[in-house]
């Protein structure tokens, strides 16, 4: 058997366990929905997307060193040397333990002011709101600190981990829906501590996989002025392409609620639920198939490289495609049936979401060997300056009296430009 016949077997068998997974989680994760739904109340739950939606903005810093230290550990085992594995994962925890302590200062800073003085939250539920701050900050934090340790196991391609993990953490969150009814405490307080809690344990179990199964996860504090810089110049041009990913998602739940308040971001919020179900099929295949394209690009192998990269993305697409257009026709249907009542706008924006991830699914492998090359200043400019236009355009078309739906309308619009751009830079950069 060939090397590239092993490699694509590996995906192959690192895919189905995810869909296995991913199965698992789907049914579960609608479940939880509705039970999250009914014991919160909606105006509780668009309450706890928005807040989400504030906190997620933390993610424009961290996404991009995020996507640096994938990049970077990836690349190092497509050398075929693991000398250089423990220095660059020590550096990795370093940066992300320094960015905690600056998203911390931050978020209980300008973060808190936001929160309590420009976002539409009902009065009788703004100590419920800062408790939910308050632990979706930390819990963000851990999520932080666990990203290196995540991406050695990506890297390793150990996908069975993740299998396990997540289908632990699926039930876990179930347990807690059904826990949040009967708690003697408020609801939405009860929902965020319990979600915190999880995040600690998975953070930890996490942590102790990769100490005791790969050796360059002995962590000690590194501070290499060549290695962070590398990693930090990569991560600063990575940061508009992140900066406008967030921003479009969650920049456009906080605008939705300036002008439409915490109802409609409920229904953005269970749109976000459905999209999360089905996208999870792809990002599934896509986790499977990135550390091959950057190990193929560092190995020099391009033309197998462009081979994943082809047939990642047509596949993604098609996955997604037959998955969501039943859901697309049927919605009305589908959400009736799933949750009884739901708020105004779910069903549009249940369907446009769903188009704007078919777009979204084509570019994944695209990004992937694009950010390989670690040639991405003008690609990160240009892509990454289309989609800031998101939160601007739908700013002016809310204020001229747009309905809710213009958010993902525009988000559609700049993905197809953004799309093209890529394959613009994929000819530039990898001839392809």
């Amino acid at each position: 058997m060939s090397i590239k016949e092993g490699t694509s077997k590996r995906i192959a068998k690192n895919t189905l366990l995810l869909y296995v997974r991913m199965l698992l989680l789907m049914v579960i994760s609608l479940y939880t929905s509705r039970v999250v739904l009914k014991a919160l109340g909606i105006e509780d739950f668009g309450i706890y997307n928005v807040v989400g939606g504030v906190v997620g903005m933390f993610a424009i810093i961290s996404g991009s060193l995020s996507a640096s230290i994938t990049r970077f550990l990836n690349y190092e085992m497509g050398k075929g040397s693991t000398s250089n594995l423990n220095h660059i994962f020590c550096s990795s925890v370093t940066i992300q333990l320094i960015l905690s302590v600056i998203v911390l200062i931050v978020a209980e800073t300008i973060g808190l002011w936001f929160l309590n003085e420009k976002m539409t939250i009902p009065e009788d539920r703004l100590i419920a709101t800062n408790w939910v701050y308050h632990l979706s900050i930390f819990t963000f934090i851990i999520n932080l600190i666990s990203v290196p340790y995540n991406a050695v196991i990506i890297a390793h391609e150990k996908m069975s981990v993740f299998a396990y993990i997540g289908i632990f953490e699926g039930l876990s969150k179930l347990i807690i829906a059904f826990t949040i009814s009967i708690s003697p405490i408020d609801h939405l307080i009860t929902y965020s501590i319990l979600m915190c809690c999880i995040a600690i344990v998975v953070r930890l179990v996490y942590g102790r996989y990769c100490k005791s199964h790969f050796e360059e996860c002995k962590f000690k504090l590194v501070f290499d002025n060549k290695q962070l810089k590398e990693m930090f110049a990569f991560a600063g041009w990575n940061f508009i392409g992140t900066i406008a990913g967030v921003l479009r998602d969650q920049g456009g739940n906080v605008i939705l609620n300036l002008f439409c308040g915490p109802v409609i971001n409920a229904a953005k919020g269970i749109s976000s639920q459905v999209n999360n179900a089905v996208v999870g099929f792809v990002t599934n295949f896509t986790i499977a198939l990135n550390p091959q394209i950057t190990q193929s690009y560092s190995a020099g192998d391009r033309a197998y490289m462009q081979v994943l990269m082809y047939q990642g993305a047509k596949l993604a697409y098609y996955v997604l495609f037959i998955l969501s257009l039943p859901i697309i026709i049927n919605a009305p249907f589908i959400l009736k049936l799933w949750l009884g009542n739901y708020p105004d706008y779910t069903v549009s924006f249940v369907r446009l979401t769903l188009l704007l991830s078919m777009w979204e699914s084509i570019a994944s492998p695209m990004s992937t060997g694009l950010l390989a090359t670690g040639k991405i200043k003008w690609y990160q400019i240009w892509v990454g300056g289309i989609n800031l236009l998101n939160i601007p355009f739908s700013y002016f078309f809310l204020k001229l009296g747009f309905s809710p739906n213009i958010v993902l309308v525009v988000a559609i619009f700049l993905s197809q430009l953004a799309l093209f751009l890529r394959l613009y830079f994929m000819r530039k950069l990898l001839r392809f």
